[in-house]
């Protein structure tokens, strides 16, 4: 993590400046009328050459400091920062606009920083905050722009597609009082969370899964495949494990559903910690129902007999990893993309590691999954920055332009070799997603028909897309390749996204719509406890230190501890908007 507050003393000087400049700049912006009709980039002293241009760049340099949402392992070349990389330096060269960044944080350390730059006022000119809960108190404060004109002037028609794709569920989760506050990154519907399961230790042990080809497996399957793995230890650790999950156990973001019971959960038709609609149109906590109980029976054996990890609760995140990469663990549950940085350690460590997906059904051979909140990140822009409309051109630029340049390698010769050779994706200037809602999918028949040569590279649709192609070419070409890219992006785009692909042509899903998604008002005083108490709650059931039955002790806690009080408060806010 990374602090540069000296920027506190620049920002105070450009503040007085602006105010110094007010007066004169009065009667030029009271010569351009009606207010909804936003003063052109010269009439506001701005220094574009072609204003409402949405790649045109700036005559005299301009900085921007920024908030920088990070990973442990960006995949940097050598030299190469978050603040100084192929992605800054293409910033630089289209828009001849300077990065800084203000800090830089990962996960709870990221927060932190966003609390605090809120409390002080001293924000950024872009950040990323994660939550509508964050972008209401910016708000509220006046700390952040309304950028519902300068979107419309500066995104491309392709960026309004994108979010036009989601029916206004995107824009309107940034939009506060009619007016568009942040731009939202947007969140695909990515389920199903797979069980990606070691198919050489499988072909070792001569057992084969999935014999009907249907891509699910029922919980029994997985049951004796995790014992077997236990009892003949295929990795040759020592130390075998059973399936290892995170303390946290659910989620409501697939992407991040990684080590999860997420997929377990499915099986029942649970979905712990979501809201959702009751058969009597009232509003129930996913985390409080019958199903999620029988979920936990079920967890709770699991534990009994081995199949969970037997330090399930106090093993972190990076520990399980380990799991994997060690050989000691051969079953993972995760989002079609955990090959791309988790269990490609496993390919690092074993040059014989391959992976197939599969997902969990139910008793009925369907699989229960869950829309996604299209939006829940949102990049904000500082109340009085000079150049809001810098944070629309970013977008532009990375998920557009460069998204679509089918000579990328020509014209971003930088950003192309980054992509081709896996860098991160948040090391671009804005750590979020911007796609189509179709784009997973589509980009999946771009692939496919790229590597069959029904289509060429000239006609695939995105970069990336081209990139994967070529890296899948070479995994298919040697499948014992030492290439990590290869192996991953083959494992992650041909396994993972072909397996939501073929669920997905078979009409194998069932989907649930969340009834809420966001916070209220009590949440904020609340919802940390809540939230601690359904994970010390379920952490005691599986591992046995409480019978099945603490269940009900648990949601009547939950209730009186206040869960009501936030039940009631969603259901008043969905009947205010009807």
């Amino acid at each position: 993590m990374r602090t540069k507050w000296s920027m506190k003393s620049k920002r105070m000087t450009k503040r007085l400046a602006v105010l110094s400049m007010s007066a004169l700049m009065v009667a030029a912006l009271a010569a351009c009328g009606d207010s909804s009709n936003p003063p052109t980039a010269e009439e506001a002293g701005k220094y574009e050459v072609t204003p409402g241009d949405p790649f045109s760049a700036y005559k005299d340099e301009i900085t921007v400091t920024m908030g920088r949402v990070t990973t442990a392992n960006p995949k940097l070349p050598a030299g190469d920062t978050y603040e100084n990389n192929a992605y800054t330096r293409l910033v630089k060269d289209t828009f001849n606009a300077q990065i800084t960044d203000q800090f830089e944080a990962n996960g709870e350390d990221y927060s932190r920083q966003v609390s605090l730059a809120i409390a002080s006022g001293e924000l950024p000119d872009m950040m990323r905050v994660d939550s509508k809960d964050e972008l209401k108190e910016l708000v509220d404060n006046d700390l952040i722009e309304d950028l519902t004109s300068i979107y419309d002037q500066y995104a491309t028609d392709n960026i309004k597609q994108m979010y036009d794709s989601y029916d206004g569920r995107a824009l309107d989760n940034a939009t506060i009082d009619g007016r568009l506050m942040g731009l939202p990154a947007t969140s695909l519907d990515s389920a199903p969370t797979m069980v990606w399961v070691r198919q050489d230790w499988l072909d070792l042990l001569g057992i084969q899964l999935d014999a009907d080809g249907d891509g699910a497996l029922s919980l029994d399957e997985v049951e004796k495949t995790a014992l077997e793995f236990l009892k003949r230890d295929p990795g040759q650790s020592g130390n075998p494990v059973g399936i290892p999950f995170v303390n946290t156990m659910n989620t409501t973001d697939y992407n991040g559903s990684a080590y999860t019971m997420l997929g377990v959960a499915s099986t029942e038709g649970a979905f712990p910690q979501y809201w959702m609609n009751g058969e009597d149109g009232k509003i129930v906590y996913g985390s409080t129902t019958e199903e999620t109980k029988k979920m936990l029976g079920t967890m709770a054996d699991w534990f009994k007999n081995g199949i969970i990890d037997p330090q399930f609760g106090t093993r972190t995140f990076d520990d399980i990893t380990a799991l994997y990469a060690n050989g000691q663990s051969g079953i993972a549950f995760g989002p079609w993309h955990i090959p791309d940085w988790g269990l490609i350690s496993a390919k690092q460590m074993d040059k014989n590691a391959k992976f197939s997906a599969y997902t969990l059904e139910d008793a009925n051979g369907k699989v229960n999954v869950a829309h996604a909140n299209p939006s829940n990140q949102f990049i904000v822009v500082r109340k009085g920055y000079e150049h809001p409309e810098l944070a629309v051109k970013i977008v532009n630029l990375f998920y557009d332009k460069l998204a679509n340049d089918k000579n990328a390698a020509a014209t971003m010769p930088e950003a192309a070799k980054y992509q081709e050779t896996g860098v991160d994706g948040s090391t671009r200037p804005f750590n979020i997603e911007v796609n189509s809602a179709t784009s997973l999918l589509d980009d999946y028949s771009d692939v496919v028909r790229g590597i069959k040569g029904e289509i060429s590279l000239d006609e695939v649709r995105t970069t990336e897309s081209k990139n994967n192609i070529g890296s899948i070419k070479t995994y298919l070409s040697d499948m014992d390749t030492d290439d990590v890219t290869a192996w991953s992006k083959y494992h992650s785009r041909i396994n993972g996204v072909g397996l939501i692909d073929k669920l997905t042509q078979e009409n194998k899903f069932v989907w649930m719509t969340p009834a809420f998604s966001g916070t209220t008002p009590s949440m904020k005083q609340t919802w940390a406890n809540l939230t601690k108490l359904e994970q010390e709650s379920f952490i005691k059931i599986v591992t046995g230190s409480e019978p099945l039955d603490y269940f009900e002790t648990f949601v009547s806690n939950w209730k009186k501890q206040g869960g009501d009080q936030v039940i009631q408060e969603i259901e008043d806010e969905i009947a205010s908007k009807k």
